[in-house]
């Protein structure tokens, strides 16, 4: 099934026309574990703040199949296996996640500033 089948994010419509024999229905977006970790950050490092909380926004009310869907949302996204490396805010910051697309969670690893994360990829070898 394509993702154009799916509506916009949160409808229903989904559901209705193709489930409608089941009492509850929820189209499955990714779930992010754990927002506390993007907060924490930006308590830190309030520039970070909309960037992330638009990333946040963004990756919360999607469907990603494959690295690929990622890379069409976010452009500047870089796998370096087992990571999926977001870069937020104009090169300023990075989220460094787990992805399980066939359960659509998204684990957060690290948030961190271009300088942390200049140190992080020397030890884990991006």
């Amino acid at each position: 099934m394509d993702k154009a089948s799916f509506g916009a994010p949160g409808s229903k419509s989904f559901c209705q026309r193709e489930l409608p024999n089941i009492a509850k229905c929820s189209i499955l977006f990714m779930h992010v574990i754990s927002k506390k970790a993007i907060v924490s950050f930006w308590r830190v490092h309030p520039a970070a703040r909309s960037p992330l909380e638009s990333w946040y926004r963004v990756v919360s009310k999607s469907r990603f199949e494959n690295f690929s869907d990622i890379r069409q949302a976010f452009g500047s996204a870089d796998y370096v296996a087992p990571y999926t490396i977001f870069d937020i805010g104009g090169n300023n910051f990075r989220v460094i996640t787990v992805i399980h697309y066939n359960r659509q969670k998204l684990f957060i690893r690290e948030v961190l500033t271009h300088a942390e994360y200049d140190r992080w990829s020397k030890e884990y070898g991006s």
